[in-house]
């Protein structure tokens, strides 16, 4: 949507910025007139008049509650060819504007004509005899432009393409494949068809589509494999949580019915009162009914609800229910603080637990994690201690040796593109050894590390980090690609102008380019440059006072008040504080007594 926001926005096309495309959120299909006119004009002139229908097409909206406000989406000129705009437009640009146009043209062009046909082809001594469904182009029409996409690569029964072929012709034999078939249950929603389908159940509108399946993937309720969308777990539990308490509000037909409802409050045929009485009564009355469950009640409802998914019947017949750990305990869905897991009902007995996934044939599961936690992958050739796969409130992690009340172990974090079922020793040892030095800086002769931080593996050249793609290994990247990766991140944040260094601890002082304009920094403490003032009419005495008023008020538990209170702590001079507006303004106010006397005196004339 954001791209064909920039193509009806316009771009410039001749030093002119030109709008490509009409309105783009709107559900209508027909065009205007002058449209057809000059789209007729243009498959008479360049597809010849076979192409060109007798009378325009015309189309309208099937869905009851469509927003026709507007046109359908077309180009603005149809005789403004994509190779014509092509050097104009980013290539994700270019290709939408040459869907549209082509489909644009194609609605006004002659049907194609095709076949329905059936051909048995034999064998010479008639032992073999192999027939094809399909259908046979006779005029090819609209489809000379343009033709519908599949979502998958192999034909439906009886919709194949088959070549002419006349009576008793004599065929050639290529290769030969023999594939089995068997009959297999619909196929998951894709992004076409999942949209197809919600335009016949009439839930949402063209506009709204994109940002329903943006919102299903970026929280993980689905995810896109092979372009069709699998449901996650987490999507599960969310649906069937809204199922069995919120039944009414995720029936296919709620939605389509609320927005017909709405269509008629805009048509004056209904009082809007009316409709939100009707929609708040049974909503208040199924939240009162929900306000009281417990927790508890909530994961029985789901664990028992989701079970046959969970825990699949084994073909062994083994209960699938049955704790791997303790051979006692029965599995079930549990809650946490990270979210939710299966645990065992012996807790704390039993602190079997596993990701809220299905198990596969293999013993692992959606994220690829062994049954049981903590696991030994064995022990450190240096101390001879034990490695060990553990999971915590905050993911999975390695630890190095148990430690005690006075020494805790050494952990680190296992990254997200690491599955804990290919954690090997060597791996988790190179995870403890973090962060590692890489090498030395050509230019500048400092260390580069190499680390795991809040945000992912880093690499860190004095005070530059630069965050590492997704292509490179923290583990394994040479001095060769750190240098290249950090003179990028270097390139980035090249100071506008250097001020010089501070006099407490010899720091540099710089203005950098950001998102709200040009500021200071300084040993971690940034300071915005006031309104109006530019990076080259500031001095350093004013910088100072800047940084110094910056890192007062960022208070005991910021950055800057850390580090400036841990070089005191080393014996550095405390810097002088500039006073601020508010302090200058409080000395130039009146004494107390002054003003309680100017109340006295006006009480006085007052009578009182």
């Amino acid at each position: 949507m954001q791209i064909a926001q920039r193509l009806y926005e316009g771009v410039d096309i001749g030093g002119e910025t030109v709008g490509l495309i009409s309105y783009m959120r709107t559900d209508g299909v027909q065009l205007s007139a002058e449209a057809i006119a000059g789209t007729r004009g243009l498959i008479g002139r360049d597809y010849g008049e076979k192409y060109l229908p007798r009378e325009p097409r015309v189309y309208r909206a099937r869905a009851k509650n469509a927003q026709e406000a507007h046109e359908a989406i077309r180009p603005t000129d149809v005789a403004r060819r994509p190779e014509h705009v092509a050097q104009q437009l980013e290539p994700e640009q270019l290709k939408l504007y040459e869907l549209i146009w082509r489909r644009t043209l194609a609605s006004q062009m002659e049907s194609a004509v095709l076949d329905q046909s059936t051909i048995d082809i034999g064998a010479p001594d008639g032992q073999v005899v192999l027939r094809a469904t399909g259908s046979i182009l006779v005029f090819d029409g609209f489809l000379t432009l343009y033709q519908e996409g599949r979502d998958d690569s192999d034909d439906e029964e009886g919709q194949a393409r088959l070549p002419k072929l006349a009576e008793r012709e004599a065929l050639e034999r290529g290769a030969i494949a023999t594939d089995q078939h068997f009959t297999q249950p619909p196929p998951r929603y894709s992004e076409a068809s999942l949209v197809k389908k919600l335009e016949e159940l009439g839930i949402g509108r063209p506009s709204t589509y994109a940002s329903i399946i943006k919102v299903l993937q970026d929280r993980s309720y689905v995810r896109l494999d092979q372009r069709r969308f699998i449901p996650e777990d987490r999507g599960r539990l969310v649906t069937q949580f809204l199922a069995s308490f919120f039944e009414r509000y995720v029936e296919y037909g709620f939605t389509a019915d609320l927005e017909a409802q709405l269509d008629e409050i805009s048509g004056g045929r209904i009082d809007w009162r009316t409709v939100l009485r009707e929609f708040w009564g049974p909503f208040i009355a199924a939240i009162d009914g929900t306000k009281d469950l417990t927790i508890t009640q909530v994961i029985d409802a789901l664990d028992a609800a989701l079970g046959h998914h969970f825990f699949p019947a084994d073909a062994n017949g083994r209960d699938p229910r049955l704790c791997p750990a303790c051979q006692a305990g029965r599995l079930g869905l549990r809650l946490g603080r990270t979210g939710g897991f299966i645990g065992c009902s012996n807790y704390p007995n039993c602190r079997y637990t596993r990701p809220l996934a299905v198990e596969t044939d293999a013993g692992a599961h959606g994220n690829g994690a062994d049954l049981a936690l903590p696991r030994e992958l064995g022990r450190d050739p240096a101390t001879g201690e034990p490695v060990t796969l553990k999971k915590g409130p905050f993911g999975i992690y390695v630890q190095l040796g148990e430690g005690d009340k006075l020494n805790k172990p050494k952990r680190a974090s296992l990254p997200k593109t690491v599955s804990p079922a290919d954690v090997t020793l060597e791996l988790a040892l190179g995870l403890l050894a973090l962060p590692r030095e890489i090498g030395i800086h050509p230019e500048t002769g400092k260390p580069i590390t190499a680390g795991i931080g809040r945000f992912g593996p880093y690499l860190k050249l004095g005070p530059v980090y630069k965050s590492l793609p997704k292509d490179d290994d923290v583990l394994t990247i040479g001095l060769n690609r750190a240098v290249v990766l950090l003179a990028e991140a270097k390139a980035k944040a090249t100071p506008l102008r250097v001020m010089g260094n501070h006099p407490v601890d010899r720091e540099e002082i710089a203005i950098y380019r950001g998102r709200f304009g040009p500021f200071l920094q300084h040993n971690g403490v940034r300071a915005n440059l006031p309104r109006g003032t530019t990076p080259e009419a500031i001095t350093l005495e004013q910088a100072l006072e800047l940084l110094s008023a910056r890192a007062a008020d960022a208070g005991p538990g910021k950055r800057g008040s850390r580090k400036a209170k841990a070089k005191r702590a080393n014996g550095e001079p405390k810097a002088a504080k500039a006073p601020s507006a508010r302090t200058r303004r409080a000395k130039a106010t009146k004494p107390a007594g002054e003003t309680k006397a100017r109340r006295a005196s006006a009480k006085s004339a007052d009578g009182g």
